[in-house]
């Protein structure tokens, strides 16, 4: 469905644009089909896809590449516009290529996970760069230890940021305990977002899911979520950790022990450090990193 049923002046929109408003003013003030734009560029030599020519009318996707740039000239002739008028509204080619955007020292998910390739593989299968496109503001978590030793849950609550414009998502990423069964564990959105596909690996013991939110971030806006993970794998475990790509603001992290099964010493470590912790009353310890280096963040434990 096409949202856009105003007839805009087109001379006040090739002065004030953007690209997406005067390309789609010049086109209504003319009276021309799609298909017979895209039958006067073909005419020159110029191959054009209706679809393109839609998506650039409506500001999905904008001309970059020499031939792209090249039917704007020949539509701006088509269309009886004065010549670089419709270029001049794209302004300069938007940087491209691997680590475009992103915060200083961001890392690779080889560097962060043994199990990197078989993430990669489900990321893509998600056709979805989300994960490149926001980092942590601050995150607060919290991890429960039953009286057998496993985590039945987990809760998070993230601030997020984005660093690109154009966020609606989170992929969240669980890296299941050694043993534990990936498909006994589920994700659920708890505020601020609702879950989206999801994607496992059995035997690589990974599962990635999307929460959705109902909005879009522009570069800089935050947006709060709290979602939680469900294990019911019941396997025991001895640490808990987190991987950070970008650097965060903030990450806390509790774990709290049933206090028939407490463990005789528990630990902090971050990079080659380890630092021992203290537990409270309530059967709980914590850490409090802030700011988050790239890396991975935990917390291990003893049992005797």
């Amino acid at each position: 469905m096409n949202i856009h049923t105003g007839a805009a002046d087109p001379t006040t929109a090739l002065r004030t644009g953007p690209f997406a408003a005067a390309l789609r003013a010049a086109i209504t003030a003319r009276g021309l089909s799609l298909d017979r734009l895209q039958h006067r560029l073909s005419d020159r030599g110029i191959a054009v896809g209706t679809a393109t020519l839609s998506c650039w009318q409506n500001g999905h996707r904008r001309p970059e590449r020499p031939d792209s740039l090249r039917a704007v000239s020949a539509l701006e002739d088509i269309l009886g516009l004065p010549s670089g008028s419709l270029l001049v509204l794209l302004g300069p080619p938007r940087p491209r290529g691997h680590g475009v955007g992103l915060p200083a020292g961001s890392r690779e998910y080889r560097h962060i996970l043994p199990t990197w390739a078989a993430l990669t593989d489900l990321l893509a299968s998600l056709g979805t760069a989300a994960d490149t496109k926001l980092h942590i503001a601050a995150q607060h978590e919290q991890v429960w230890i039953d009286a057998a030793g496993s985590s039945p849950r987990r809760e998070n609550f993230q601030i997020l940021r984005a660093h690109q414009d154009g966020v609606d998502r989170y992929v969240a990423i669980v890296d299941a305990d050694p043993g534990a069964d990936i498909a006994r564990i589920r994700l659920e959105a708890l505020e601020n977002c609702r879950l989206g596909r999801v994607r496992s690996d059995p035997e690589a013991g990974l599962l990635v899911a999307e929460l959705l939110f109902d909005l879009t971030l522009r570069t800089n806006e935050t947006h709060l979520i709290r979602y939680a993970v469900v294990d019911r794998a019941a396997v025991g475990c001895n640490d808990f950790h987190r991987g950070f790509r970008f650097p965060a603001g903030q990450y806390a992290l509790q774990v709290r022990f049933d206090a028939t099964k407490l463990p005789v010493a528990c630990f902090a470590y971050q990079g080659d450090t380890e630092q021992e912790l203290p537990m409270t009353g309530h059967h709980a310890v914590h850490i409090n990193v802030a700011p988050v280096p790239p890396g991975v963040v935990g917390i291990r434990w003893d049992w005797c």
